[in-house]
């Protein structure tokens, strides 16, 4: 399956820190393997969090990154909104969510427009 990754400015912003380009690259194939991986975060309109290993501070999975996403099924795309260490922060705050859900329904709004 071909898709098109898009970076969203907080994930943009991050991803040097946590992920080399091999390790990002790997990321994508996992995502294009299984375009619904992880879990669906209540609250939030259809984001996902799935976790992948923190090869800075040698943690798999289960104690590594957490990466917030959107597969848009109808463009073929993944949306990547953000990315944290477990370490950081476990579960997202409820104004987290929302924010998350807000910045989800702008891209949605914005896309669906454009493809008109």
């Amino acid at each position: 399956m071909d898709a098109l990754f898009i970076e969203l400015p907080a994930f943009e912003r991050h991803r040097k820190d946590y992920l080399s380009d091999e390790l990002f690259q790997g990321f994508q194939q996992e995502l294009m393997k299984n375009p619904e991986a992880g879990d669906v975060i209540e609250g939030t309109g259809g984001l996902r969090k799935v976790r992948f290993v923190d090869e800075r501070r040698n943690k798999g999975k289960r104690g590594g990154l957490r990466v917030i996403y959107y597969w848009w099924s109808g463009g073929t795309q993944f949306w990547l909104f953000t990315l944290y260490g477990k370490h950081e922060q476990d579960d997202l705050a409820p104004h987290h969510k929302k924010a998350l859900k807000h910045m989800l329904d702008r891209e949605i709004k914005a896309r669906t427009h454009h493809e008109t």
